[in-house]
């Protein structure tokens, strides 16, 4: 098998364009494991879970991670991975599972930004790489920002499906929901009727156009994945300031 994964390793690497963006991100923490992740929100959810070297392979700059198409350096890298880690909606997941060395951990991670999960992620990731105490302190400091920014806001909002999260731990009412599939005229005068303030769009698969472009409602792009630093708690701060800028 070790041979297997030299031989393939050697060929792509021949085949490489030699831009290694994807997989030059890396995160520093306390286990000695090599962990490849999909994108930065499987990177951020290894990296709080206590994971020591972290490899994303696609670039924080791209906006739909889900569609993006691995290089043969990407999948060098996976080859050489103790733990691989995907989400099951991700196009290009099927290309990591079959790079992933024979002796690799493969494993699907829950990519939701919804409290309750994301500590459920962080323990079994924890539990994965042997780095409880590490995935606890995390989640202690995470449970701070998550009350820090509780009940911040008031007001009436519609939310893209994906990012009512943020909704929630702000204190806004949410009174309707579009997406993932694109919103129709009759789903925006609903909306519209319902009066909101804002519009918590999914800054990752924007609605064309804008929700509610010619009502009072000001729009809002949410984001759910952290930027190249790995830091998942910067996505709730950026969030809540971005809710509490349009709330003016």
């Amino acid at each position: 098998m070790k041979l297997g994964i030299v031989a393939l390793g050697a060929v792509l690497v021949l085949t490489a364009c030699g831009d290694a963006q994807g997989t030059a991100q890396q995160a520093t923490g306390n286990q000695g494991k090599k962990v490849v992740a999909a994108t930065a929100w499987e990177g951020a959810l290894a990296k709080a879970a206590g994971a020591g070297e972290v490899k994303v392979i696609v670039p924080a700059s791209v906006v739909h991670a889900a569609d993006y198409e691995p290089k043969p350096s990407d999948l060098v890298a996976v080859s050489e991975a103790d733990v691989v880690l995907y989400a099951e909606f991700e196009g290009f997941a099927g290309k990591l599972k079959e790079a992933a060395g024979g002796d690799a951990r493969v494993e699907a991670v829950v990519l939701d930004n919804k409290p309750d999960v994301v500590r459920s992620e962080v323990r079994k990731l924890a539990a994965l790489l042997d780095t409880k105490q590490a995935a606890e302190e995390w989640i202690a400091k995470f449970d701070r920002k998550i009350s820090e920014l509780s009940v911040r806001s008031k007001g009436k909002v519609v939310s893209q499906a994906f990012v009512t999260y943020m909704a929630e731990i702000t204190g806004l009412e949410v009174v309707g929901t579009f997406g993932p599939q694109p919103i129709t005229p009759a789903q925006v005068a609903d909306l519209a009727a319902k009066e909101p303030a804002l519009v918590l769009d999914n800054a990752h698969m924007p609605t064309s156009g804008g929700v509610l472009p010619d009502t009072g409602a000001k729009q809002v792009e949410i984001v759910n994945y952290p930027g190249a630093d790995l830091d998942l708690l910067s996505v709730y701060t950026t969030n809540a300031d971005r809710i509490t800028a349009a709330l003016g």
